[in-house]
């Protein structure tokens, strides 16, 4: 693939915005970005974590992609499968760490009990963790950054080999990284507001339900983070 001269300057970037939008939905990252907001129940601390993440993933791809473009700075394919293996075990712990979450903290029981003579039997939650309060997000901010780091510096070494070596301008490299980090930023928001959205809506009157989807939302993490250590260090 070449760049031409007859592909503007806009043209590019407006092309990097969408791989940006398109690169949020990548699996590994909805695994990431699920067992955080899983345990979120405010759709406005859901989206900031993604823009948290996303911000953290473009810092990567700006530090790396400066490197590249400015110092010639190689990333061999033994760096890139160590950092994707580094991202599964990133994945793991938080998949532990959402399923830890889940027993730990709540308290799911069956009640019987008669009712106009017909014994009914019911699943009912308790939740033992404090409600979330507004500033809640603040204090996950650093972490869901530093995993988008994570992420940025596994996923730099694809992008390089994409589009940088064929955009003859330094200047527009460096463009088209900050504009793909942005149109990332903005999906991953995107993104995590409606994975939040079924822990809105569950949250208070549907415990057992809304628990099962931080559960889901570990398992989802643990598959898909196994799945990256077997592929990059054992295949």
């Amino acid at each position: 693939m070449e760049i031409t001269a007859e592909v503007s300057f806009f043209g590019i970037l407006a092309f990097g915005f969408i791989l940006g939008l398109k690169h949020a939905v990548d699996a590994d990252h909805l695994a990431a970005v699920s067992t955080i907001v899983a345990d979120r129940k405010h759709l406005f601390s859901s989206t900031i974590i993604g823009g948290f993440w996303g911000l953290g993933h473009t810092i990567s791809l700006l530090i790396v992609g400066g490197l590249v473009i400015f110092l010639k700075f190689q990333i061999s394919e033994t760096v890139e499968a160590r950092l994707e293996a580094v991202v599964g075990a990133m994945l793991v712990l938080l998949g532990i760490n959402a399923l830890r979450k889940l027993f730990q903290k709540e308290k799911i029981h069956v009640h019987a009990h008669e009712h106009e003579g017909r014994e009914h039997i019911h699943l009912h939650a308790h939740e033992d963790e404090k409600k979330e309060v507004t500033h809640h997000f603040m204090r996950l901010s650093p972490r869901s950054v530093a995993i988008g780091m994570i992420h940025g510096l596994a996923g730099s070494a694809g992008l390089m080999l994409l589009m940088i070596p064929v955009i003859e301008s330094p200047a527009v490299a460096f463009s088209y990284i900050l504009i793909f980090g942005i149109g990332s930023i903005i999906g991953m928001m995107l993104m995590s507001l409606l994975i939040g959205l079924p822990m809105y809506f569950t949250a208070g009157k549907f415990q057992v339900l809304n628990k099962s989807i931080l559960g889901i939302a570990g398992l989802f993490s643990l598959a898909v983070g196994a799945g990256l250590i077997y592929e990059k260090l054992l295949m």
